[in-house]
C-alpha cells in the first residue's frame, strides 16, 4: 500500500501550494509513483501542479446521474458501476512523475459527501499502485467530522502565521485525536512566515500541545510563478519555500 500524505488547514494558508511542493519532493527524492489528489471542491492543484483537467468526480457523477435518469443506453451493455469505474480510471491525468486525480465542484445539494466518498473510494483503490498518495483536502474541518479521510501515515495541517491560524490547527488537532482517525503522525507547518512572528507562533502553538514540524517562508517566487501561469513544481532548488519545506519533510521516516 501507498504512504499516505494528506494536508488540511483553514483557507488561505497556502495549503494546495505545500500539497504540490509535497509532491515535487516526492518526485525528487523518492523517484517511485506518486498519486496526488485533489479532495478540495475549489480545485486549483492542477494549477500548483502545471497541469490540465479533463474531467472531475463531480462532473462524472452528475453525469452518471443524468444517464440513469434518462434511461440512456451504456456502452457494450456495461452496468452503471463498472461504466463509473471506467470514467474514473480515464479522468485521472497523467504528467511527468505524478498522476492526478480531482474531486471538483458537484452541483445539486447534498453531492459534496457523495463525491468525497467517491474520492475516497478510488484513493484506497488506486494507493494499489502508487508508492505515494498525497491528498489536499477541502478547507476547514468537514472532511475530518465526516470520517471522508481515510487512513493516512502523515497528517501535515497548515497555518498562516496568524493566531487564528494556528488556534485552527489546535481544533483540527484535537477533532483528530477526538474522533480517533487512522492518522499515524500528524504536525502543524506554519506557511508564509514574513518575520520574527513565526517563532512567537510556534511557541504558542507548543504551549497548546500542537507538534511543530516547521515554519515555511514566504517566498515571492511563488507569486511570480503563479502571476506567469507557472506550476510551483518547477520553482528552482534554491527557492526559500523549497528548501524549508524539503528540510521539514526530511525530518520525517517517509517510507
Amino acid at each position: 500500500m501507498a504512504y499516505v500524505i494528506a494536508l488540511a488547514g483553514k483557507g488561505g494558508t497556502g495549503k494546495t501550494s505545500i500539497a504540490a511542493l509535497t509532491v515535487k519532493y516526492l518526485m525528487e527524492k523518492k523517484k517511485k509513483p506518486v498519486l496526488a489528489v485533489d479532495a478540495d471542491s475549489n480545485s486549483c492543484l492542477n494549477d500548483a501542479l502545471g497541469v490540465n483537467v479533463h474531467a472531475t468526480i463531480g462532473q462524472l457523477r452528475e453525469e452518471s446521474l443524468q444517464t440513469i435518469r434518462s434511461g440512456a443506453d451504456r456502452p457494450g451493455g456495461m452496468s452503471m458501476e463498472q461504466l463509473f469505474d471506467y470514467q474514473v480510471q480515464q479522468s485521472v491525468v497523467e504528467a511527468k512523475g505524478f498522476d492526478l486525480m480531482v474531486m471538483g465542484r458537484p452541483e445539486g445539494p447534498g453531492c459534496y459527501c457523495a463525491a468525497n466518498n467517491i474520492i475516497r473510494k478510488y484513493t484506497d483503490k488506486l494507493s494499489e499502485t502508487y508508492s505515494y498518495v498525497v491528498i489536499d483536502n477541502e478547507a476547514g474541518m468537514e472532511h475530518l467530522s465526516r470520517r471522508t479521510t481515510h487512513k493516512v501515515d502523515l497528517l501535515l495541517i497548515v497555518s498562516d502565521p496568524t493566531v487564528r491560524g494556528v488556534r485552527t490547527a489546535k481544533r483540527i488537532d484535537g477533532l483528530v485525536k477526538e474522533l480517533e482517525l487512522d492518522v499515524a503522525k500528524h504536525a502543524l507547518i506554519i506557511n508564509r512566515v514574513s518575520g520574527g512572528e513565526g517563532e512567537e507562533l510556534r511557541k504558542l502553538a507548543e504551549e497548546m500541545g500542537i507538534t511543530v514540524a516547521g515554519l515555511v517562508p514566504q517566498d515571492h517566487q511563488i507569486f511570480e510563478y503563479d502571476l506567469q501561469g507557472k506550476g510551483i513544481v518547477e520553482l528552482p532548488a534554491d527557492s526559500i519555500a523549497v528548501t524549508a519545506l524539503y528540510g521539514i519533510l526530511n525530518s520525517f521516516s517517509i517510507g
